[in-house]
């Protein structure tokens, strides 16, 4: 059945769910405490540091930083994907999914309808590869692919015609929503068709999605000819920026998962897993996307990108580098294996087995030490012109680094290179990046957010940063913990969060808005709202880490404190930044309208100009 799950069957689900009963059934547990600890399921180890909390209905591993709810447990211990997951839990609470009326459930139809399309297009190249010796041969004799693998992979042949698949399963509109057929430009042909066949005469590689479809197909061209390899181009069910090749096939496999290895391409792949190593997947002819380290990262902590050691390979892992930044952070770790020139994953596994590839990836390269070395190729580090070089072209990629520890070690690890202090380098960055007098704020190199308006006042007041972003982390803190305190902030506070102008402000405001208007008790239902919101990462971080506040009453007033404190601090930064301005002889009306309203507020505490 088509439609949403409604964001409330979802809330209480998670709320009827016993968290501790579902994971005690697959993991050993032990009280301690409030809490529940175990060996954590994720990685391997013989102290326990995978914790459950039965009041946040959250388990977190010290060890390997997996954490999540129980939706996001089911996923990732018994690798469904989220609608699998709600629906092994609804099945459990003996209550049938609600689906919401949509818009575009006539689209859902159709995309379904493709996909059932695709699947039977793949049946038929599958039964072609077995009828026909010439693909036969090439996929087992030349390729080394033995008839379980191509089975597994659903791996195919698509005939040598122009109109085997328009024949077979036409009408052509369908079969071109899928990408299987192209128009003709200029009209029919010469026998009447307006369409013909995309792939021809090619090894064919079915794309499955999560829930194991067929969306899309990459051909393989037998003899020699151009392209080499061929994609489904983008539809309405193929959207390559999101889907990684072989990844259905990783979760089906029943070894523990703790990394994914990124290839780049399909033979690659199939022939990792039929050599046992099946955490291989590619990305499908484009660069790893946000998108795809998002996906990867919700089930694995680690991600090995495994590149041809050639001067195309070293791009590629560049590219790779730059879209990763973003997502690298502490409890991931990316890294990169350069195989030998004039080899890839698919020939090397094939001459040397798996146990001596696997043996590489003990050599590749953490995320941090391939940047210091790809930036120092560009840099000669022997005197200071050249050191002064790195720190140049190392400043706008670790502005892309989320904060936290991983971005601080990162740049400890970049000062060493060059030896500077690590506090040195970051004032030198900030120095950089400081705005113009009258100019507006930005980013610093380091990826703080620096102060709108310029000259003395705001640079003493960069300083205080920590402070002020230490009160909002407290105050949404307090709302992961204690969900139920937002209902109760009175008026005033409610104001003052309305003229909040921090760093963080815009979230403070959706948490508690989401909070008054659908009200929940536990800090997993919260996380299952925001689980597709770019901040999602971010809770869960807070979640994990330890409460210092005391019960509900408690939270209640670390959070108004905080309102408060935040509203007096941005009230004097607004009356600093405008006296600055009637000093230089540039307010407006409206300003200064403002600013005698700010000096009445004030009541004579501070003097005027």
């Amino acid at each position: 059945m088509s439609g949403r799950i409604p964001q409330s069957f979802i809330d209480d689900l998670v709320a009827r769910t016993d968290i501790v009963e579902l994971i005690g059934a697959r993991v050993t547990l032990k009280k301690s405490g409030r809490e529940y600890k175990a060996c954590c399921p994720f990685h391997g180890e013989k102290t326990p540091s995978f914790w459950v909390s039965p009041d946040k209905q959250f388990y977190h591993c010290f060890g390997c930083s997996a954490h999540g709810t129980v939706l996001g447990f089911l996923m990732n211990h018994d690798r469904l994907t989220f609608p699998e997951a709600v629906e092994e839990l609804a099945a459990r609470a003996g209550v049938e999914i609600p689906r919401e009326a949509r818009p575009d459930d006539g689209r859902s139809r159709d995309d379904a309808d493709l996909a059932a399309l695709m699947g039977k297009v793949a049946v038929h190249w599958q039964s072609l590869l077995r009828a026909e010796p010439r693909a036969s041969r090439y996929a087992g004799e030349q390729r080394g692919l033995t008839p379980e693998t191509l089975d597994r992979f659903l791996v195919g042949y698509s005939a040598n015609s122009w109109n085997d698949v328009l024949r077979r399963f036409g009408p052509a509109e369908p079969l071109a929503a899928c990408g299987l057929v192209i128009e003709r430009e200029g009209g029919a042909g010469g026998g009447g068709e307006r369409h013909y066949d995309r792939f021809r005469d090619r090894l064919m590689f079915p794309i499955r999605d999560a829930r194991g479809r067929v969306i899309a197909f990459g051909g393989r061209i037998i003899d020699q000819g151009e392209p080499k390899y061929l994609n489904s181009p983008e539809t309405t069910l193929f959207h390559k920026g999101r889907e990684l090749y072989g990844l259905y096939e990783v979760r089906q496999s029943r070894t523990p998962l703790k990394r994914l290895m990124v290839v780049e391409g399909y033979m690659d792949v199939v022939r990792l897993h039929q050599a046992g190593i099946t955490y291989a997947v590619a990305t499908l002819g484009t660069a790893t996307t946000p998108e795809h380290l998002k996906r990867a990262f919700r089930l694995v902590p680690e991600m090995v990108f495994a590149f041809d050691g050639d001067r195309a390979g070293r791009a590629a892992a560049w590219r790779a580098l730059n879209n990763a930044l973003p997502e690298a952070r502490e409890g991931r770790q990316l890294k990169f294996l350069f195989l030998p020139d004039g080899q890839d994953p698919d020939s090397l596994v094939g001459a040397e087995g798996r146990e001596a590839f696997e043996a590489r990836l003990e050599g590749a390269l953490p995320l941090s030490e391939y940047l210091v070395q790809e930036i120092a190729s560009q840099a000669d580090l022997t005197h200071a012109d050249g050191r002064a070089r790195f720190a140049e072209l190392a400043r706008p990629l670790v502005a892309k680094v989320p904060d936290g520890v991983y971005r601080e070690l990162l740049v400890e690890r970049l000062a060493e290179a060059i030896r500077l202090p690590a506090a040195r380098l970051r004032s030198l960055w900030e120095s950089a990046d400081a705005p113009s007098p009258g100019g507006g704020g930005g980013r610093d190199a380091t990826g703080r957010g620096t102060p709108q308006g310029g000259g003395p006042r705001a640079t003493a007041k960069t300083g205080q940063s920590a402070g002020r972003g230490n009160l909002m982390r407290q105050a949404v803190q307090g709302l992961v913990h204690h969900p139920r305190i937002a209902t109760r902030l009175d008026s005033t506070h409610l104001a003052a969060l309305e003229t909040l102008q921090e760093p963080g402000a815009d979230i403070l405001r959706a948490l508690i808005v989401d909070l008054r208007a659908q009200p929940i008790t536990t800090t997993a239902q919260l996380l299952e709202r925001w689980r597709d919101r770019p901040e999602a990462e971010r809770l869960a971080r807070l979640a994990t880490a330890e409460s210092l506040m005391a019960g509900e009453d408690a939270a209640l007033r670390e959070l108004q404190t905080a309102l408060e404190r935040m509203q007096r601090e941005g009230g004097r930064r607004r009356l600093d930044s405008l006296l600055e301005r009637e000093r230089d002889g540039a307010l407006s009306p409206l300003e200064r309208q403002e600013l005698q309203g700010l000096l009445a507020g004030q009541k004579g505490s501070r003097p005027t100009t």
